[in-house]
């Protein structure tokens, strides 16, 4: 589990706060996760919407609560956890019911959950070209170097690995764009994941059998959002498109990966488009 020792948070007003808080964000792929196990456990919580289009998360204020820049942040009754993955397994030991781990499966779900979070910028990198219809980068070169400049820290060390992702994505993302042959790269990985988790689907209703699990939860978000990019699941994973179509018609799940109503017009328009021209995710990645 990732909480911020004292010494790592900057921003300390957040101290002082009473009670479950969350920074998120509404199109981030981790905060509907973590939106989605909150709502299946019925835990109340205060939400505090970041605006990622406009870098809010790479400000002074949100480095000091999360160096990384990321969403989501927990903060509960003044102290602060970052990395999705970590916070919902602590939200899981601390509210065991209905189980999401089942205790028999972390095995497998620390690998699959893994495997998730190692496609995250296969994800935005399928997002950003067929989702929000981005070819270049939304973040200045000052953004960036404020960014690189910010003596980030976690657990008192120097915290390099994650952010360094981070840069190495925006700046190749501002110098070469979202190519055909990188988006191919990123929907060959998705195939083999979705063909493992297809074949786990064709014996159980779930991914770990009868009942839903936090893999269900994390890989929903991720179908939904390539399901918005046109994804073709019904005809080639028929299987996940049945279970996808099964768990949004749920509103705990549905409503958390919902776009805004602008965000879904310009989608449509998207779609429409590349439909015409022949660049639809489909045509480009050859499905």
């Amino acid at each position: 589990m990732v909480e911020l020792i004292d010494s790592d948070i900057r921003t300390r007003e957040v101290l002082s706060w009473d009670g479950l808080h969350v920074l998120h964000g509404r199109m981030s792929s981790c905060s509907q996760k973590l939106r989605i196990f909150l709502n299946l456990k019925g835990i109340e919580w205060q939400g505090h919407e970041m605006n990622l289009a406009e870098s809010e998360t790479y400000s002074d204020w949100f480095m000091g609560i999360n160096p990384r820049g990321l969403v989501p942040v927990v903060v509960w009754d003044g102290r602060v956890f970052i990395e999705s993955n970590d916070i919902l397994a602590m939200f899981e030991e601390k509210f065991p019911e209905p189980c999401l781990f089942p205790a028999n499966k972390h095995r497998e779900i620390d690998a699959l959950l893994q495997q998730e979070d190692d496609l995250h910028l296969d994800l935005r990198t399928l997002s950003f070209r067929f989702v929000l219809g981005r070819t270049g980068s939304n973040k200045s070169s000052a953004v960036l170097d404020q960014y690189r400049g910010y003596d980030a820290k976690v657990a008192g060390e120097p915290d390099i690995d994650r952010r360094e992702h981070e840069l190495d994505f925006y700046e190749r993302l501002a110098e070469e764009g979202l190519s055909d042959d990188l988006v191919r790269v990123s929907a060959k990985k998705f195939w083999a994941a979705f063909d493992e988790l297809e074949t786990r689907l064709s014996a159980s209703p779930y991914f770990l059998g009868e009942k839903i699990s936090v893999l269900d939860i994390a890989w929903f978000v991720y179908a939904s959002r390539l399901h918005l990019g046109g994804y073709p699941f019904a005809r080639l994973f028929p299987n996940i498109h049945e279970w996808r179509q099964g768990l949004a018609s749920d509103e705990r799940f549905a409503q958390e990966v919902l776009p805004p109503a602008p965000l879904q017009e310009l989608i449509a328009r998207n779609q429409a488009a590349w439909a015409q021209a022949g660049t639809t995710l489909s045509d480009v990645v050859g499905l």
